[in-house]
């Protein structure tokens, strides 16, 4: 087997490679036609970003190891996979604000494919008794740094793999460490994100997980349709209850409109294998995601309507719990526990779909699963999903 892996980066040794080129004259082996290239942005926001650039010859990505080992942008031929943020990025997260006293400081950096959001807290910004912040929107993990990062790659089976160890820990708090391995193989229209989360303290701790999957123009377009196997949809707030009628599917830019978030139980295959599907209008291109609902039990449909310029943009968010205020979802038994040492594993493969055969064979799959449940659609916010 024609395999080699590169640490780009580890604190502990106090290693780090600033830029790199790997391909296939590297390796050896019969897989060919791919690269991996590591550099440091040096311009604006990003100035001092890692960015790791990967093409298995036909899927690209862009993973950032400096923001949470997120995924910034990725493509398959002319179908870019993303969506265009008002925010430059990819930002480094000395520029992000996240304990700003509006709690939203998050939003500063925030214009990656994928981002997680997590691992104290998740939702919704909370704030104590006297007005000052407890958990800012979205949780920390995004723009933490991994301290060590890896490319592996195997010159046979033309699988590529990413690695990176973010860890989220601080004195008096919680201690959890995240290992993240993206991959993909030569020729795959996609990847999989593979995620393990550790407690590595010595007590017992509590975790959040949301997985921000982002797309916008050219795949969302008016008429675009998101596909998923539906057991139950409610919608968060009275805005989304106002746009129930048309939950699945996208109208035109509506400049200062107010985003329309729905949840979501999803109906999945015995072993709690589960699908979506967001396809554009002609159905000629799209995005599948797939994972397991036994790890990840909520999903969230974020809707925002706004012009491309403000940031036309949905995100399928699968997750353990549903984006409120954490001490909503503690109450609602949706924080996930881990015990000194315990790991959970979660994985989301991601698969972009350049014709309308790939569609409709994704659409083809989400409605097998379907076959498991009659969908109900509330037209009200379910109590124990919504804080209100």
């Amino acid at each position: 087997m024609a395999g080699r892996t590169w640490t780009l980066e580890d604190q502990q040794q106090d290693l780090y490679v600033e830029q790199i080129s790997l391909g296939p004259e590297n390796v050896g082996g019969s897989a060919s036609g791919y690269s991996v290239t590591k550099r440091t942005l040096a311009a604006g926001l990003g100035c001092g970003v890692d960015v790791i650039e990967v093409n298995n010859g036909s899927f690209r990505f862009v993973v950032v190891p400096t923001r949470g080992m997120g995924i910034w942008k990725a493509g398959l031929g002319q179908l870019q996979l993303g969506w265009k943020s008002p925010v430059k990025g990819p930002v480094h997260p000395s520029m992000v604000r996240l304990w700003e006293p509006s709690g939203i400081g998050w939003l500063d950096g925030f214009d990656e494919m994928l981002v997680r959001c997590g691992l104290e807290s998740n939702g919704a910004p909370e704030f104590n008794d006297n007005g000052t912040l407890r958990y800012p929107l979205h949780g920390r993990i995004a723009n933490l740094p991994a301290h060590k990062v890896e490319v592996s790659i195997d010159g046979e089976s033309g699988e590529i793999r990413i690695s990176g160890v973010v860890d989220e820990a601080r004195l008096f708090g919680n201690k959890l460490r995240m290992v993240s391995t993206i991959i993909t193989q030569v020729g795959r229209p996609g990847m999989t994100v593979h995620d393990e989360i550790t407690n590595i303290s010595e007590q017992g701790c509590e975790m959040e997980l949301l997985y921000h999957i982002n797309f916008g123009t050219p795949l969302l377009d008016p008429g675009s349709k998101v596909v998923l196997p539906v057991a139950k949809v409610a919608p968060r707030d009275e805005v989304a209850a106002g746009n129930v009628s048309q939950w699945n599917t996208y109208g035109p830019e509506e400049p200062g409109s107010i985003e329309a978030v729905f949840f979501c139980d999803l109906a999945a295959e015995a072993d709690g294998r589960t699908q979506t599907l967001l396809r554009n209008a002609a159905g000629d291109r799209g995005v599948s995601l797939t994972f397991n609902k036994n790890q990840l039990p909520c999903f969230t449909l974020w809707k925002n309507r706004q012009a491309e310029a403000d940031g036309y943009v949905t995100g399928l968010e699968p997750a353990i719990n549903y984006p409120n205020a954490r001490s909503f979802e503690q109450q609602q038994g949706r924080v996930g526990v881990l015990a000194p040492g315990e790991t959970r594993t979660f994985a989301i493969a991601i698969e972009a779909l350049a014709n309308a055969d790939a569609v409709a064979a994704a659409e083809q799959a989400v409605a097998a699963i379907q076959r498991n449940a009659v969908p109900q659609i509330l037209d009200r916010p379910n109590p124990e999903w919504s804080a209100g």
